[in-house]
Formats: structure tokens, C-alpha cells, sequence
């Protein structure tokens, strides 16, 4: 377990720092809120987290690839595959 925590935890905040460290200040300011009986920073807290999560899965929605079509590109017009293409030649001048 020891092991692992700190593996997960490095992998979530170098995909999203951003959200990340919002993250880690709504947990802080909703854990202290709790300690310390003070229930407007515990609802504090919870809000900027619940927003930094909103925040994650709207970055996660909107990097998925874009589906395309499934027919190839075809950067030469298709009648030129019938005429074959000139030779390449390098003529050195030599002097």
C-alpha cells in the first residue's frame, strides 16, 4: 500500500497539475473545516473539490479523439495511379 499510493499519486498530478492542486486545496481546507468545527470552511472545502472534480472530467471529455471516417486519404488524384510517375535522375556537371 505504501508503495503504491505514492505511484498513483505522482501519475494523477503529472496528467492534470492544474486540477490536481485544486484537488489538494478543497481536501486541506475541507479536512481542517471538519478538525476545527468550522463548517463554513468544511463546506468551502467541498465545494472547490467537487469543483476541481467537475473540472478533471470536463478536460477528460473534451482530449477523446474525434471519430472519423474510416475511408483513406488520398493525396493524388485517382488518375494519376494509372500514368506511371517520371523517373528521378541526378546529373552531376562536372567541370
Amino acid at each position: 500500500m505504501n508503495i503504491l499510493l505514492p505511484r498513483v499519486l505522482r501519475t494523477f498530478y503529472r496528467k492534470e497539475p492544474i486540477s490536481s492542486f485544486i484537488l489538494t486545496v478543497g481536501a486541506v481546507d475541507a479536512v481542517i473545516g471538519g478538525v476545527g468545527q468550522r463548517w463554513s470552511l468544511l463546506s468551502l472545502g467541498l465545494l472547490i473539490a467537487t469543483l476541481s472534480i467537475i473540472l478533471r472530467w470536463w478536460q477528460v471529455q473534451k482530449s477523446q479523439p474525434i471519430l472519423t471516417e474510416d475511408t483513406p486519404r488520398r493525396y493524388l488524384p485517382p488518375s494519376s495511379s494509372r500514368t506511371p510517375l517520371p523517373q528521378l535522375t541526378h546529373n552531376k556537371i562536372r567541370r
